[in-house]
């Protein structure tokens, strides 16, 4: 079996043609993002000179996102350095939110998912629920099951790190079916591996760590508009929406995957077999689970307290005051490098070399779009920008917003990384409610979540690269099924948002 390290090494490959897709789209956008720079910024356009300067920035910067002509985390570091040497503002502003607290957030979730790796505690998880005896050998209770799994790790873990991990157990399950000559493998196949990159999206939704974009609103809406949303809220909406779509999902490849499939016994043995490799728990998963669920009972803690009613007692303000999410994060973060596996030599349950391979990228992303943001808004251009765009919406109400803006991100969740997607639009969806007069909560959040779709295309996401990759995934399967997915996800995410938002927020 892969481990998951090796599955996701093969997340950048392509076929030929998407090779060379990929390299006319980088070439392009190294001609045209430096071109309407220069052109925006000799154009005469009525803003002030800061925002004038920054509108040519922000969109050679999107010109590059979308492209993906520099590497995603750079074209986020060029934003700000060029908005410094263009007088758009001093150094220190331009920089300070690379040190924004969502950033903690980011890295303690990190540390805790590379320390889930490292132990193990991700493989266990799979191999036990996949095990159960509720699966036995029916292909539909364990696509159900494989799913469910997938899902549920990646509301804690990147939706990456999740394929990556999955994808190799359904890989296998897959070929063994194939071997043995058991009926419907390749429709099974096809079934396992769609279920694994669309479901860790959908999972992704869940918490405020479960993919970037999350953090990113709920950052954004904080810095902006003056919305503070907490780890519990966000799950108020971010859980029932996760559920609704992935019980489409498992309905849908229910009716269409695994007719006609007969699993053999051999297949489920292989996860047994699995499992009784990892051997009893070690003291690393046993130090991991204590770090991961301190962490989990502090980030719940304040929602717990308003559901019983004790949200404005003295205790519960000194404990969102001491303890907000990114201390939360960096305490369970923390424990991981001071609970120890063997004292005598001196080993904890994770190094600080294992914590340089959290992605740090990510970070740097969040950090740099934060940055423009919040430059945008500070110069005047978001103002111009949002009354601009309200301008052309006939009737900007909530619902108007919402809805254009959970579609606007889903298409562009198509052609970018999500990440990237969630910098360019959330911050748009804001100054265009604030001008209208209409409260940013809903935008925002239709936006955010609009923006971890991206189902249709293996270039949409690092999960449907892995599963491309696998070989049984025709790219006319991945558009069929995604374009039904990402239907479903407009229409759910904004009947939540819509519904649930004010009586949340």
């Amino acid at each position: 079996m892969r481990t998951p390290r090796a599955a996701q090494e093969v997340m950048e490959t392509y076929s030929p043609a998407e090779e060379r897709f990929n390299a006319q789209r980088r070439t392009v956008g190294l001609i045209a993002g430096p071109l309407i720079f220069v052109v925006l910024l000799l154009a005469p356009i009525p803003l002030p000179a800061g925002a004038h300067r920054l509108a040519a920035i922000l969109a050679m910067v999107i010109v590059f996102w979308v492209t993906e002509a520099l590497p995603l985390p750079v074209t986020a570091l060029m934003g700000p350095v060029m908005a410094v040497v263009l007088g758009v503002a001093p150094v220190r502003p331009a920089f300070a939110s690379f040190a924004d607290p969502v950033i903690f957030v980011f890295m303690g979730g990190f540390m805790l998912a590379e320390a889930m790796f490292v132990h193990g505690v991700d493989r266990r998880i799979a191999y036990t629920g996949l095990s159960w005896r509720f699966v036995r050998s029916g292909p539909g209770r364990m696509l159900v099951v494989y799913g469910g799994i997938t899902a549920l790790l990646s509301m804690w873990m990147s939706n990456t790190a999740t394929t990556a991990m999955m994808y190799p157990i359904g890989l296998s399950i897959a070929a063994h079916l194939a071997r043995t000559g058991g009926a419907g493998a390749r429709q099974f196949a096809l079934a396992a591996m769609l279920m694994t990159s669309f479901a860790a999206s959908i999972g992704g939704l869940g918490t405020p760590v479960g993919t970037p974009p999350n953090l990113i609103g709920i950052g954004m809406l904080q810095r902006f508009a003056q919305v503070e949303i907490t780890f519990f809220q966000w799950m108020a909406i971010g859980v029932p929406a996760a559920a609704i779509m992935f019980a489409f999902l498992a309905v849908l490849f229910y009716a269409t995957g695994v007719r006609g499939v007969t699993l053999t016994e051999g297949s489920t043995q292989i996860v047994k077999d699995e499992l009784k490799k990892l051997g009893p728990v070690s003291p690393g998963q046993r130090n991991v689970l204590i770090a991961f669920g301190t962490t989990v009972i502090l980030w719940l803690t304040p929602g717990i307290l308003a559901l019983v009613g004790l949200d404005q007692t003295s205790f519960a303000r000194a404990y969102a005051q001491a303890i907000p999410e990114s201390v939360a994060a960096m305490i369970g973060a923390l424990l991981l490098f001071v609970l120890p596996i063997n004292w005598r030599a001196g080993r904890f349950t994770l190094t600080w070399d294992q914590a340089l391979n959290i992605e740090w990228g990510i970070i740097l992303l969040y950090g740099g779009g934060l940055a423009l943001g919040e430059m945008a808004f500070t110069t005047g251009l978001a103002e111009a920008l949002g009354k601009g765009i309200t301008s052309w919406i006939p009737a900007p109400s909530t619902v108007a917003l919402t809805l254009t803006f959970t579609a606007v991100a889903i298409v562009l969740s198509e052609a970018t990384s999500n990440t990237a997607a969630a910098n360019m639009i959330i911050p748009i969806s804001i100054a265009v409610a604030v001008a209208a007069g209409v409260r940013p909560i809903e935008p925002a959040l239709g936006a955010t979540l609009g923006a971890s779709m991206g189902f249709m295309m293996p270039v949409s996401t690092p999960p449907n690269a892995i599963v491309y990759s696998s070989g049984y995934v025709p790219i006319t399967a991945m558009m069929r099924y995604g374009v039904a997915l990402d239907l479903v996800g407009f229409v759910v995410i904004s009947a939540l948002v819509l519904v649930l938002g004010p009586l949340i927020f």
